[in-house]
């Protein structure tokens, strides 16, 4: 793939369209349900803390996401605010919150390690053990879905999950669908609603850095970037799937914003290289984060700037 060689700076902001700065940063803690939002967030080798570690499986293991259990949009996921404090460790009186719609009870999970353990749990491609939150998770999310469940914890004392060495070889991720950041910004949402009847939230595509100040779109070709000196890898853009037409105020599914989408974000109207799953749309980058180890910690906070220091010439260089 082509790179801005040189003066990466300039060229980098006139595609950026100034100086983008992060407007929110959500967390994911249980795949596919719903997001927090913080004013910091540590990052970890695998993506910012707490993101995606947790996994609803069904009685074969597999794990549940929206597109087929597309309720779990409704499920309130609580942690508290200081565990998004670098080196921050749980104590047995830590517990993530949960709750859900037509549910009495809330689950309280605590969020220092359990003991037991599942295993032949698969997500995507992967499968490996994980831990087991127990019987009161399980019974929980059983009654919430109308079905046997359980919810299992990512084993990172045992178990990796490789991202697609393909495209970006050494990377690791919990129950992330593919990479460990996925990145959007308010510009490009807006571009989107402007072509919509009814404008959609970004929680219909639910990345983790959401960026303002930049040009709609312009984070398609960011190549590298720099938030508090966490030095960031453009890997691909990010295809969408069913979820965004799943509206996430009451969990039902609709054909925006994909139908729309198809006009003007798809491969072929982007004249990208085309890929191989047809029909999909594109939002967002998906990123790595370079200089993360497990010695190393950095926070990044709601406000910083986004300093982008190489963008791709055009979408032919840019990976789908």
């Amino acid at each position: 793939m082509a790179e801005v060689t040189g003066d990466g700076g300039s060229a980098a902001t006139a595609a950026a369209g100034g100086s983008p700065t992060v407007k929110s940063i959500f967390i994911h803690p249980i795949k596919s349900c719903r997001a927090i939002s913080v004013s910091q967030a540590p990052l970890s080798p695998t993506g910012f803390v707490w993101d995606r570690h947790w996994v609803v499986v069904n009685s074969k293991g597999r794990g549940c996401t929206q597109r087929v259990e597309p309720t779990l949009a409704l499920v309130q996921v609580e942690l508290p605010m200081e565990a998004f404090s670098l080196g921050w460790e749980p104590k047995k009186t830590s517990y993530m919150v949960v709750r859900g719609p037509g549910m009495t009870t809330e689950l309280k999970v605590s969020l220092t390690k359990p003991s037991l353990k599942s295993d032949g749990v698969s997500v995507w491609e992967w499968s490996g053990s994980a831990l087991d939150e127990g019987d009161e998770a399980a019974k929980w999310f059983t009654e919430y879905l109308g079905k046997p469940s359980r919810l299992v914890r990512f084993n990172e004392d045992s178990e990796t999950r490789p991202v697609d060495p393909f495209y970006a070889p050494g990377f690791n991720v919990k129950f992330t669908d593919a990479f460990p950041v996925h990145l959007a910004s308010q510009a490009s949402l807006d571009a989107v609603n402007e072509q919509l009847k009814e404008p959609v939230s970004i929680n219909r595509f639910r990345p983790n850095i959401f960026v303002d100040g930049c040009e709609a779109f312009a984070e398609d070709l960011w190549k590298q970037i720099k938030i508090n000196e966490c030095t960031f890898k453009g890997v691909m853009l990010c295809p969408r799937c069913k979820v965004p037409t799943i509206n996430q105020e009451d969990g039902t599914h609709g054909s925006e914003p994909t139908a729309t989408m198809m006009k003007f974000r798809s491969a072929k109207a982007l004249e990208v290289n085309p890929t191989k799953i047809k029909g999909r749309v594109y939002l967002g980058q998906m990123m790595v984060c370079e200089n993360i180890d497990d010695g190393w910690r950095k926070v990044i906070n709601v406000g910083d700037v986004i300093h982008v220091e190489e963008v791709f010439a055009s979408y032919a260089d840019v990976a789908v």
